[in-house]
């Protein structure tokens, strides 16, 4: 049982550093929160693949300073709450009413927690 328990963390971390990577090359695919779910998930099947992760020459200090002290970046405040916000009308035009209630409501829980994560 714990072999297939360790499989699953290893095929969901492998599964989010690919969205992960997609995310580079897609502006509206977050990169580092899906780079944070993979370390979680490599952290119970692989620990030494977090590590890589959290060693990542270009990421890596974003998922180190969520680790050690659950902080956010300002540009990466700024950036996630812009997104959210760009949702909103892009939601509407696609889908219309109720629809784009849903981003709102992302925006208005999420926002202000993120917004009040250390730096």
């Amino acid at each position: 049982m714990r072999q297939v328990k360790r499989g699953v963390w290893l095929a969901a971390g492998i599964f989010f550093v690919a969205l992960g990577t997609i995310g580079i090359f897609l502006p509206i695919m977050p990169t580092v929160v899906f780079y944070l779910l993979a370390a979680w998930c490599f952290s119970k099947s692989h620990p030494e693949w977090a590590e890589k992760l959290h060693n990542h020459p270009i990421h890596g200090h974003h998922l180190r300073a969520w680790r050690d002290r659950r902080a956010i970046s300002r540009k990466g405040k700024v950036s996630a709450i812009l997104a959210m916000t760009a949702s909103i009308p892009f939601t509407w035009l696609l889908t219309g009413w109720p629809w784009f209630l849903i981003p709102v409501a992302v925006l208005a829980i999420l926002g202000p927690w993120i917004w009040t994560r250390p730096e």
